[in-house]
């Protein structure tokens, strides 16, 4: 993977660029004014970011994702991240048929949700995943592969399927780990 350079990364005028960012030259992002992100993270190829995003430390956005903030943003904490595939929304038409939809059509003519979408310390959303506007994934959230998240989740537990739901909770013993880590980058 080819990532783009510090030197440029400065140029493209975000919000706020943490250190040893790493964001891959085949990544789309639109509105960099907009997006905030923090140390160590990484943004893998062929992912699409736009809108209001805040990206904490350690986050790891995998190949092929989109993470559309909207207006209302979305904010991922730190060490969370999104396997292959995701799809995180913070705004979505209304498909009952009872008005328009799709960005061609004046505002006036349409009804969408809108709500931001967090993204908790030490999340992990599974492969081909999908998370809707206004889900909050509590701190130590773990989302398997192909869920869709509508509603947001208890800490500390284990999410699957469609519509997801809570299976079990989720060991802490990460948070040790991390205690570690972040006493050697000191």
């Amino acid at each position: 993977m080819s990532y783009i350079t510090d030197a440029e990364l400065k140029s493209f005028g975000f919000k706020c660029l943490g250190i040893n960012v790493k964001i891959s030259r085949q990544c789309s992002i639109i509105n960099p004014e907009t997006l905030e992100i923090g140390d160590n993270s990484r943004i893998d190829d062929f992912c699409v970011i736009s809108g209001q995003v805040s990206i904490g430390r350690n986050v790891h956005i995998a190949v092929f994702c989109n993470v559309a903030g909207g207006s209302e943003g979305v904010t991922f904490e730190d060490f969370s991240g999104l396997a292959y595939g995701c799809y995180v929304f913070s705004q979505s038409d209304d498909y009952s048929g009872r008005t328009l939809t799709n960005p061609t059509v004046p505002a006036k003519y349409k009804s969408e949700t809108k709500a931001a979408v967090v993204i908790g310390r030490h999340c992990i959303v599974g492969t081909s995943s999908l998370i809707f506007p206004g889900v909050t994934l509590a701190e130590g959230s773990a989302v398997g592969a192909m869920s869709m998240v509508t509603k947001s989740t208890e800490e500390w537990s284990i999410y699957t399927g469609t519509p997801a739901k809570r299976r079990k909770p989720r060991k802490r013993d990460l948070l040790s780990l991390e205690k570690d880590y972040l006493a050697e980058q000191s």
